[in-house]
């Protein structure tokens, strides 16, 4: 770029999408005069779902502004709580099938293939049913056509559970969606599941719930108190939804 120099900082939670010269203080930026600073910012590396207010010589600008010479600017994140309009609505790319399924056990609504219908079909689908695509793709969150998006900042189920709950603060209704579908989850009797149960199971429990979608049937085996654990520290921490 041969254009007008302009001073960048960037909150330091943007810094592990840029250069390591970039991650502290403010930097000189020299930009091509016509762009946008919203794609000034995007072509440093930061997705611009992760990019928040846009502070330019301590003023607030959007991000069709226009940077001109000498002018100082401050990338922030992304609020949190972050605001969406509307029920906030969920979808992860293929990496994130454990994040999914733990989003469903608290009964957010949260769409999620393990077979990867690729980076378009994913941004297509986000805008058509009005969802916040949740990845750690870069690339998949610069595009365009999203509704919304997120960058799952850790690899880890717990850290990435808590992530995404103190960003969006989805209301919370645990044990009430499939983990394999996403469907609603009815109470079910013994006599109405017992064809899909193996002997065990039906001498050792009494209370199922159903998928209303699928017809998996759930029931408190071997693995609830490890979901329990889940379900009680997400709560504890971030509530569940008004009734």
């Amino acid at each position: 770029m041969n254009g007008p120099q302009i001073q960048l900082e960037l909150a330091p939670e943007l810094g592990l999408f840029v250069a390591p010269a970039r991650r502290t203080g403010s930097t000189a930026l020299t930009t091509d005069g016509a762009s946008s600073l919203g794609h000034v910012v995007e072509s440093l590396g930061v997705p611009r779902t992760e990019v928040g207010e846009l502070l330019v010589d301590g003023r607030p600008v959007d991000a069709a502004h226009v940077p001109t010479a000498g002018e100082r600017v401050r990338v922030g994140a992304v609020p949190r709580p972050q605001p969406l309009p509307g029920p906030i609505r969920f979808l992860l790319d293929v990496h994130l099938g454990t994040l999914a399924r733990r989003l469903r056990l608290l009964g957010v609504d949260t769409a999620y293939d393990s077979a990867d219908p690729g980076d378009a079909a994913l941004a297509a689908r986000s805008a058509a049913e009005e969802r916040a695509l949740l990845s750690r793709d870069r690339g998949l969150l610069h595009r365009r056509e999203l509704w919304a998006g997120a960058y799952v900042y850790s690899d880890r189920p717990d850290e990435q559970l808590r992530d995404v709950l103190g960003r969006f603060r989805p209301a919370l209704r645990p044990w009430t969606r499939c983990t394999a579908c996403n469907g609603r989850l009815a109470p079910a009797s013994k006599e109405e599941v017992a064809g899909q149960l193996e002997g065990g199971t039906r001498r050792s429990y009494d209370l199922f719930a159903r998928c209303t979608d699928c017809g998996r049937v759930y029931w408190r085996g071997a693995h609830h108190d490890q979901l329990d654990r889940i379900v009680t520290e997400a709560v504890t921490e971030f509530g569940t939804a008004p009734k």
